[in-house]
């Protein structure tokens, strides 16, 4: 071939050729090609680059030109444009259609990019996680007798009754499920207590996993605005009067995202109104155990209090171990009770015994109090940190409660400022912040940002992103 033919023409014929070659086997170098076919480098390394654009060969930067393997035919795509009508159709005309939407809790659940301080995380930091005594309470279990066999439906007596004392009051071992996490004893809850197309009472802001939990159930989430002494009795009670809601969600204790604690004066009133509506009250105790070094003594929970059954109480031990570690408690008292065993057990059985088993080992162990104390300790550090640093660095974001527990600060964004705008540059910046509006049910009173200071390294890193925030801040305000 001469010098001057043209690059398809070398291609075709490199391209009849190619039968002789297996599946990723080597072709000739492109010097022994510009030899055979008296050609330049530049034509062979064009006529190369025709190929593998065809898909006919593969070409490696130092290795050779190789012939590619035969990609396998795609399967027919079909047509599920007619999920659209099955997803959305309802049964009856007075349900609410089902959302089924996971981006609110995606926020604190996805991991940032490397480099990216985690202001967005909802667990601890590996650091303060107690791995150790995990590990070793998990090798334990193990060797327990019977430990990989079918536990009670229910959970573990022993493991029932140490969640029975930790919550006190009239409630005993009998009244306990043991669940695999926080938000599946909440969906088991809602599930049982609520059918769909109802309204279901929800704090106002609120944590974003039980709105969806709440919607991809059917339900009609309506809330009911907290302050900082918790949620407002008067509401709550015109809210039930409105809507005729048979349940209300709430966070007593440390609420995400305000970090409210409900106060004394409104305790017993808040079970006075939902008794009088003939209602339950759902109490997510999630952070209790995640209290700062300086809380003074906790409320106890809503449930202690309650001898009439009008609480059900959730608890878990998830965020003040590891993301990984899913054991919780559903208790309550009265009929209420055998619904949420049944759709418990048709839902996901049982809580693995193993896991359960290790539960016992860990919180029965000298590590267990030690590691509480090293988290209480932690946690107020990081907390006075971040405070210190949003005060120094951004006072323009306004702080109005800082919690003395729980792992988040809520900031409100001045009027007029784009929380989007601000969640978006500050990403770029190098900082995950989680944005407010997925915890409002309704069209929320402002711009708002959650910031975690669990899921960071320490309070260097805390300094660093709030830094980082700043820069978005100056970027997106001026």
């Amino acid at each position: 071939m001469q010098d001057s033919s043209s690059v398809g023409e070398l291609a075709e014929q490199l391209r009849q050729e190619l039968d002789r070659y297996s599946p990723g086997e080597k072709l000739p170098s492109s010097r022994a090609l510009v030899e055979r076919f008296r050609v330049s480098p530049v034509t062979v390394s064009r006529a190369l680059a025709r190929l593998a654009a065809e898909g006919l060969v593969v070409t490696r930067p130092g290795a050779g030109a190789f012939r590619a393997v035969p990609r396998t035919p795609a399967a027919p795509t079909g047509d599920t444009s007619w999920q659209e009508v099955a997803l959305s159709a309802d049964g009856a005309a007075d349900l609410v259609p089902r959302s089924v939407d996971a981006s609110g809790v995606l926020v604190s659940l996805a991991a940032p990019a490397p480099g990216v301080i985690e202001f967005n995380g909802g667990y601890l930091h590996p650091s303060l996680q107690p791995e150790r005594a995990m590990a070793a309470a998990l090798a334990r279990a193990g060797r327990r007798p019977g430990a990989w066999g079918r536990p009670p439906m229910e959970g573990l007596p022993e493991l029932r009754e140490w969640f029975a004392r930790a919550i006190g009051g009239p409630v005993t071992a009998a009244g306990v499920l043991v669940t695999a996490g926080g938000q599946s004893a909440l969906t088991t809850a809602l599930r049982a207590l609520a059918p769909p197309g109802a309204p279901v009472l929800v704090e106002s802001p609120t944590y974003p996993g039980m709105l969806a939990i709440a919607r991809a159930a059917g339900l009609r989430p309506v809330p009911v605005p907290v302050d900082a002494d918790g949620v407002r009795p008067s509401l709550l009670a015109d809210a039930f009067r409105a809507t005729g809601a048979r349940v209300f969600v709430c966070q007593p204790l440390f609420q995400n995202p305000t970090g409210a604690v409900l106060a004394p004066g409104r305790r017993a009133e808040v079970l006075r109104i939902a008794r009088q509506a003939g209602a339950f009250v759902v109490e997510d105790d999630f952070v209790r155990r995640l209290v700062h070094e300086d809380a003074g003594p906790l409320p106890r929970p809503l449930a202690a209090d309650d001898p009439d059954g009008v609480v059900v109480h959730v608890s878990s031990l998830t965020k003040a171990t590891s993301p990984s570690f899913r054991v919780s408690a559903l208790a309550a008292h009265g009929p209420v009770l055998e619904r949420l065993r049944a759709i418990q057990i048709v839902d996901t059985f049982f809580v693995p015994r193993p896991l359960q088993e290790a539960t016992l080992e860990l919180v029965g162990s000298a590590a267990w109090p030690r590691h509480l104390r090293s988290i209480a300790a932690a946690l107020r550090t990081r907390r006075d940190a971040m405070t210190a640093a949003l005060r120094l660095q951004l006072p323009g974001l306004a702080l109005p409660h800082v919690p003395s527990g729980g792992y988040h600060l809520w900031l409100r964004l001045p009027d007029g400022a784009s929380e989007s705008a601000l969640t978006a540059a500050a990403l770029r910046a190098g900082v995950a912040v989680t944005p407010g509006r997925p915890y409002f049910s309704a069209e929320p009173p402002a711009g708002h940002l959650r910031l975690s200071f669990a899921a960071v390294a320490g309070t260097g890193e805390i300094t660093e992103g709030v830094h980082r925030l700043r820069s978005a801040w100056s970027q997106v305000v001026g």
